[in-house]
């Protein structure tokens, strides 16, 4: 299955990616932003705010924004 990624970390992109069925929200956040922190980061499906156990479905589109901004 398919989702869009969207990371507004520092310089940000946004790529398709694939993952397997079932996949959760948090286990998407742990794929990509390894070693981050989940709570630092406000986290999106389809435009609206979402928690870690939410199961993701094909063709989603999940961004990722951190909410603390080193240096600002």
């Amino acid at each position: 299955m398919r989702v869009l990624f969207i990371n507004n970390d520092g310089g940000g992109y946004a790529a398709p990616v694939e993952i397997a069925d079932g996949t959760s929200v948090g286990k998407l956040f742990s794929q990509q932003l390894a070693h981050r922190d989940p709570s630092d980061y406000l986290i999106r499906v389809n435009r609206q705010a979402t928690t870690e156990d939410q199961i993701l479905n094909d063709g989603d589109r999940v961004s990722m924004t951190p909410v603390k901004i080193e240096g600002a």
